[in-house]
């Protein structure tokens, strides 16, 4: 995933190794070198003009336990314009930080914006990738509630999520974005930590937010957050069962173009770039050699996560290296384009914007340097990268939690091959039925945008014309997506068309 935005993009191939078809030898020869990956990170986060400054550096005096509480604003973001069919200031724009309960000093920024349409509608919480990248990533390109003019002002987005749901974002892990720690202590390494850190801070909205306690929750996010958001739903579902603390109303989970099933995904990749004449027959045979030992590897690394995972993870994106030497300057995050010179998508507006002085007073975020992509971070989560997080998934599942996955055609990163074929491979008591069940068109406005296909609690969902970011590549249709899942009529759809 080209470094930068991985928010939903994986920092993966962010840091991805070399595009040369260099040997796996030569591959794991780097792992000598005590500075990778953050130098590759650096370096290709830079060409992306998103200069990183990792958030564990902001000093602060003292690494004091923090007490675990909410401390939050409301704002009004002073470049805003136009009007989104209700003043700003009937709008509940709110930022905050989450003293983090398990930490030494560690605190979690987030922003909340409540609904355009009602306080009733559901909570929905965005969890961007990388692992590493900020969550403004999706605020301000995808699905939020505005995007950054050329001119650096803010203009409301027609299609922002929260026109059906009161949104959530949160940069998570401890280093991203504006979330920080004054103690590198507080860096988190795998989704145990990861979860637990998340389930803290929904304790810690709830009791601040009481009055949205009843209203149905759902997690949604992309790229790398198909670990993080799996991982997070057990944690939710089982935090409720054992009645800790505020009862959650969590009602489904939504991953897309995710990372979860590295064993089947990886397997995919030449699967795909052949389908859609990336490569030859024969350069399809060639990379395919490597498939066993990236199989092996991934299988030794587990769920666990040892030392296995580093090899895996280098091994494995050796495929989708070779895959790229071939292709040259194609976006990996959307097949169709090109990328001009070192880039293929450009945010440094978002830079910008955040780091202005107004802005960050509206924020209450002092001092601190905004950061879209900490090398750091994404270091710290390298040996979680391989592990299956599909295992998870069957329980929740099986106790009537929603989940439906979504990939845009055109990305190659995560594409939806891979994400279709590890969801038609999951083993739950409704997995013959699901793979049974008829593929129909996914209609907007009278117009095919995608095809999908449901069986109970799980749907599938293939988008058309769009790449790795589907909210940014069809924002009406993933609005009508998520509007249409979370009131259930998506499976009620396919149910009436498989009758």
């Amino acid at each position: 995933m080209r470094t930068n935005f991985i928010s939903l993009l994986f920092l993966p191939l962010l840091y991805s190794f070399s595009s040369s078809a260099t040997t796996i030898l030569d591959d794991l020869n780097i792992l000598s070198d005590a500075n990778f990956p953050t130098v590759q990170a650096e370096k290709l986060i830079r060409q992306l003009n998103l200069i990183p400054k990792d958030a564990l550096d902001f000093p602060v005096h003292s690494s004091v336990p923090p007490t675990p509480k909410i401390v939050e604003k409301s704002f009004k973001l002073p470049q805003l314009v136009g009007s989104s069919g209700v003043s700003v200031e009937d709008l509940g724009h709110h930022a905050g930080y989450y003293q983090l309960k398990h930490s030494y000093a560690a605190r979690m920024f987030y922003f909340f914006f409540e609904s355009r349409n009602s306080k009733d509608d559901p909570i929905v919480i965005w969890l961007t990738g990388g692992p590493g990248c900020s969550s403004e990533l999706a605020v301000f390109y995808e699905n939020g509630p505005f995007a950054i003019a050329d001119d650096m002002s803010l203009v409301w987005n027609d299609y922002g999520w929260d026109k059906v749901s009161n949104l959530l974002y949160v940069d998570q892990p401890t280093g991203t974005g504006f979330s920080y720690s004054s103690d590198k202590r507080d860096i988190r390494h795998n989704e145990k930590e990861v979860s637990n850190d998340l389930y803290d801070f929904l304790q810690a909205f709830f009791a601040e937010h009481p009055e949205f306690v009843n209203n149905e929750f759902y997690i949604t996010g992309e790229s790398y957050a198909g670990h993080y958001i799996p991982a997070f739903a057990a944690r939710v579902h089982q935090g409720n069962k054992a009645k800790e603390g505020i009862p959650i109303n969590f009602k489904g989970f939504a991953i897309g173009n995710g990372l979860t099933d590295p064993a089947i995904q990886y397997k995919a990749y030449t699967d795909y770039a052949l389908d859609n004449g990336l490569i030859k027959e024969s350069e399809y045979k060639s990379i395919n050699k490597l498939l066993p030992a990236c199989e092996l590897a991934i299988k030794l690394c587990g769920t666990d996560g040892t030392i296995a995972c580093m090899t895996s993870y280098v091994v494995c994106t050796g495929i989708f290296n070779k895959i790229m030497a071939v292709v040259g300057d194609i976006n990996y995050y959307d097949v169709r384009k090109k990328c001009v010179g070192s880039l293929c998508y450009d945010f440094s507006n978002m830079e910008k914007f955040l780091n202005d002085s107004s802005v960050k007073n509206a924020l209450g975020v002092a001092d601190i340097e905004f950061v879209s992509c900490s090398p750091t971070v994404y270091q710290a989560m390298i040996m979680d990268w391989m592990r299956n997080l599909e295992v998870g998934i069957p329980a929740l599942l099986e106790d009537g939690i929603k989940l439906m996955i979504y990939a845009g055609e055109y990305d190659l990163i995560c594409n939806w091959l891979g994400n279709s074929r590890w969801v038609h491979a999951m083993e739950w008591s409704g997995q013959k039925k699901f793979v049974a069940s008829p593929t129909i068109s996914f209609t907007v406005d009278d117009e095919e945008k995608g095809q999908m296909k449901n069986f109970g609690p799980l749907t599938f969902v293939k988008v058309h014309d769009a790449g790795h970011m589907v909210p940014m590549d069809q924002p009406k249709a993933a609005l009508e997506m998520l509007k249409r899942w979370t009131q259930g009529s998506l499976a009620e759809q396919a149910q009436v068309a498989d009758i």
